[in-house]
């Protein structure tokens, strides 16, 4: 199948209104998100799914994460190894954020707004909650950099 052929007329007739849209994209980021994750793992165990595995360490299932992106809140699967030293570079350990979205975090304070106002307009533009003290984290890690 060939890309142009994705975006038809016949395809997107099938949207009938934004949120259709959005909700078909939010499955498509999430779709592409789990995909570069086992990409990641493959990669960092040096073989692909299915083969004979050349070390001790192997697949060991998935574990649900929750994430934020830029489409709203989502459930991915994020691939295990046995050994627990798989860390993904997409959306790494102990992380919720594509950092799409801590784009628009910096973006947004850089232009002035403060950190309330920030709150309530990922509030509502990506329709889920975000702590004002992770909003702090992220503009305050910027800066850091900025300074450093």
């Amino acid at each position: 199948m060939k890309k142009e052929d994705l975006l038809s007329d016949e395809f997107l007739k099938q949207f009938k209104t934004g949120e259709d849209l959005n909700g078909f994209l939010a499955q498509l980021q999430k779709r592409g998100i789990e995909a570069i994750l086992s990409g990641e793992l493959d990669s960092h165990l040096g073989y692909e799914k299915h083969e004979k595995t050349p070390s001790s360490n192997s697949r060991n299932g998935f574990s649900n994460k929750k994430i934020k992106t830029s489409f709203g809140e989502s459930n991915i699967q994020v691939p295990r190894d046995r050994e627990a030293s798989f860390n993904p570079m997409i959306i790494p350990k102990r992380q919720n954020m594509v950092d799409g979205l801590e784009n628009v975090i910096v973006s947004l304070y850089a232009k002035g707004m403060t950190v309330s106002d920030i709150e309530e307009q990922i509030r509502e533009v990506y329709k889920f909650d975000i702590s004002t003290s992770t909003i702090s984290r992220i503009t305050e890690s910027v800066s850091n950099d900025v300074i450093a």
